[in-house]
């Protein structure tokens, strides 16, 4: 869920957003200053777009400090005029709680200019990033699929795997709608407020003789502590708000993962974690909590030192 600073454009960038609509300025600086979304310089065109592009761009990257910058492109829309390529400068070295305000009030800053004259975007933590070269190879790597990160490749795998040695766990699964263990009230109820950002973890297991999945634990966690919790033992599901930014958008995501240590697990038990998941699923969601990435992405035997892996967002 993506949250927004209340941070809104003063006057003075109300009044050249109007010059932009009329297609007077080719290129607009904005940086955050006195909590308002303030212009810091903008440059009228003098070529084509390819040509003013670098001689425009690059004197107005500052080291460590993130900005936006909107660069008019010479294509129009039938109805928002020309069309706009919005670029998010966050650059690496930056103050972690600047780059943070600038990625929450990125979606404010688009929807006071108008996102339907933003024709495509742009997001650069290097100053190559944000070059022409490097709006060309965004462009490129848009039309090519992804390649997979180690963590899906490995997923991927383990998938072929399990469906190959556990063939009747699997079929199970899939034919059936699953088994649908009662949930404790204890559990629900951190779920809920997990929901409610109460909690940054949940940690939930099956009892295997009572046939009930319980609340192992429920509690803030950072994410490079996050392995920890995970057992090497025992199959377990786990729920956490991954906060993190996406392309220069603030972001917090709440994850499913299960983990499964592999084959020092009991038949039962991995057929249980397996065939139980999905109505647990369904469970969590019907109690208004949005999965943002259902993963199994923990490698067997091995998941704590690949736990953060799995927290890959295409």
């Amino acid at each position: 869920m993506s949250h927004q600073t209340g941070i809104k454009a003063n006057d003075a960038l109300k009044k050249l957003f109007a010059k932009c609509r009329d297609g007077k300025i080719r290129v607009l600086k904005i940086s955050i200053e006195n909590e308002q979304l303030t212009p810091m310089s903008n440059s009228k065109p003098i070529n084509k777009w390819q040509d003013d592009y670098d001689k425009m761009i690059k004197p107005l990257i500052v080291e460590n400090q993130p900005a936006y910058i909107l660069y008019r492109l010479d294509t129009k829309s039938p109805d928002s005029g020309y069309d706009w390529l919005f670029i998010s400068w966050s650059p690496d070295t930056a103050p972690v709680r600047q780059k943070m305000l600038y990625a929450s009030t990125k979606a404010t800053l688009k929807q006071e200019f108008g996102t339907s004259s933003i024709k495509e975007e742009l997001h650069g933590t290097v100053p190559e990033d944000i070059t022409l070269d490097g709006y060309h190879k965004h462009k490129r790597n848009d039309t090519v699929p992804v390649p997979l990160t180690t963590a899906e490749e490995e997923l991927a795998e383990l998938k072929k795997t399990t469906a190959t040695t556990d063939y009747s766990v699997e079929t199970r699964h899939q034919t059936l709608s699953g088994v649908a263990f009662p949930v404790t009230d204890e559990a629900k109820q951190a779920i809920i407020e997990l929901d409610k950002r109460i909690y940054e973890y949940v940690q939930l297991k099956i009892e295997l003789d009572e046939e009930k999945i319980h609340l192992v634990t429920a509690c803030d966690v950072s994410l490079d502590k996050l392995p920890t919790k995970i057992p090497s033992d025992a199959a377990r599901y786990h729920l956490y708000n991954f906060k993190h930014t996406h392309e220069g958008d603030y972001t917090e995501s709440i994850v499913f993962i299960y983990s499964m240590p592999g084959y020092s697990c009991s038949i039962k038990e991995r057929m249980l974690y397996s065939s139980c998941k999905a109505p647990l699923l369904d469970l969590i969601q019907s109690l208004g909590v949005i999965i943002a990435k259902k993963q199994i992405g923990l490698k067997f035997g091995n998941q704590q030192q690949n736990i953060q892996e799995a927290f890959y967002f295409s």
